[in-house]
């Protein structure tokens, strides 16, 4: 995970740069006629940026020192050193599009302040975590 953590260090590096810049060009602009003319919005938004990047690369770069090195992570490793089983990967199921529908109609509810279809949306959502979360547990992939 060395590299994934590199490639995150650098946008945030390339973040650190950009983002005082972008607050100066747009607070520097005060030729609009107003009094406070700055972008609020797309700084705050390359600040909130930054953090989360920097949060990545704290993980990925804590983690890459603790774990053995990938065979795409060394100088030396072949392609045959990644050949086998790679993880579980599940099959289809339904449950995500009945969790998301739950909360399309509650944000929806929301919306339109519908409170009595937020109850409907969260008796939809206490169905649909569960089998989302027990699917593995009975049927045909039980464990």
């Amino acid at each position: 995970m060395k590299i994934e953590a590199w490639i995150f260090g650098l946008t945030t590096i390339f973040l650190v740069l950009v983002s005082p810049a972008y607050w100066f060009i747009t607070d520097a602009g005060t030729q609009c006629g107003q009094e406070n003319c700055a972008d609020w919005t797309g700084t705050s938004a390359l600040v909130m940026t930054t953090l989360l990047c920097a949060m990545m690369t704290l993980y990925l770069g804590f983690h890459a020192k603790r774990m053995d090195a990938r065979p795409e992570d060394r100088k030396d490793g072949e392609i045959a050193d990644g050949a086998g089983e790679l993880g579980f990967f599940p099959p289809y199921s339904w449950w995500p599009l009945w969790c998301a529908a739950a909360l399309g109609v509650i944000v929806f509810a929301v919306a339109v302040l519908a409170w009595w279809l937020v109850i409907i949306g969260f008796v939809l959502g206490a169905l649909a975590v569960p089998g989302w979360i027990y699917e593995y547990y009975r049927g045909e992939y039980a464990h």
